[in-house]
């Protein structure tokens, strides 16, 4: 089957960033599904993996990124029971396997969600790992269940971004919850608004935007774009007895004792847990998925897809990760194959 990869950790406008190549179709395992891929998204592991896979030296098999996608059901494991052949499939996958970005991969049934029908293969590629990211962090880490939340608010950091587009949206219709999205551009904070927020405010100087928006503190933080850059802003502005999770690493220690005084619950939220420990409760994310679907097909979400790019390409990798490195890119980046 025919690939996009890397070998080497370069710089994205070096020519060799990506190579194409080809390499034995997959073979599904007892509980895996193989599929036709059709288009897949990229989010910031993709880089963030891309950058540091190989520095040190070149690797000897090319490594394939990639971890959403959606295409066709072409066969299934022996244990398999969730899907046939022929099923359109979507899903996020899991870090230790070779990812999306080839012609064919296989995926663990229990990480895979039926394709919303009313969705193209592109829109589809766009939702996973980000709807997982943030299903989980409000409804797993949080424990939140529809309909709660009421007079009560949430801060979401980072609300243009491709976990905070549709972590807006699953607040602003599951839950009671007053939403307040950050954005530093007018067409970020359109974006932010148009998707569901109640009131958008400036992460770049967060705590003054907040209280000229008449906040002082929120109930939630949910932290998807910087956890280094917030810290301080999120033991200020979290109430006492708030909940806050975050998505992306520190850099280094960080302190955690400016949230004792106010006995805050501190939550981390990785999507990959699930796969990386084959958790007793992996299904849970076929849950999620298809529970999306559900809303997606009635038009209750909608897809996040704003830029699509076209063909199983080096160049077509190469344009979508610099985007995504830009720090402009709004929603999600798909590439159609």
């Amino acid at each position: 089957m025919k690939a996009v990869g890397i070998k080497r950790s370069l710089p994205i406008e070096e020519k060799d960033s990506f190579i194409a190549f080809e390499t034995p179709k997959p073979e599904p395992g007892d509980h895996d599904i193989l599929v036709k891929v059709k288009a897949v998204s990229i989010n910031p592991v993709d880089f963030k993996v891309r950058q540091s896979a190989a520095k040190e030296k070149e690797l000897g098999e090319p490594k394939i990124l990639g971890w959403d996608a959606a295409g066709v059901v072409e066969a299934v494991g022996s244990k398999v029971q969730l899907f046939r052949e022929g099923d359109e499939v979507y899903y996020a996958g899991d870090l230790k396997r070779p990812g999306t970005n080839a012609e064919y991969q296989v995926v663990d049934e229990r990480l895979v969600g039926h394709k919303p029908k009313n969705l193209s293969f592109e829109e589809a590629a766009a939702m996973p790992l980000t709807s997982l990211t943030a299903g989980e962090a409000i409804f797993d880490r949080f424990n939140f269940r529809e309909n709660e939340g009421r007079n009560q608010t949430v801060l979401v950091i980072g609300g243009a971004g491709g976990v905070g587009s549709i972590g807006i949206q699953l607040l602003s219709k599951l839950t009671k919850l007053k939403v307040i999205a950050t954005a530093s551009r007018k067409e970020t904070e359109k974006w932010c608004l148009d998707h569901g927020a109640d009131v958008v405010v400036n992460h770049e100087n967060l705590v003054e935007s907040m209280k000229e928006k008449g906040f002082e503190q929120v109930d939630f933080i949910l932290n998807f774009i910087d956890t280094d850059a917030h810290l301080d802003a999120m033991a200020d502005l979290i109430k006492p007895q708030g909940s806050i999770c975050m998505i992306v690493e520190t850099k280094g220690p960080v302190d955690l004792n400016k949230f004792k005084n106010k006995s805050v619950s501190l939550h981390w939220e990785l999507m990959f847990t699930r796969a990386l420990y084959q958790t007793e409760d992996m299904e849970r994310q076929h849950e999620i998925l298809e529970n999306l679907g559900v809303l997606l097909n009635q038009g209750t979400i909608k897809s996040t897809l704003n830029k699509t790019f076209k063909g199983l390409t080096p160049e077509s990798f190469r344009e979508a990760h610099q985007l995504q490195e830009s720090g402009k890119s709004i929603g999600k980046n798909v590439i159609s194959f």
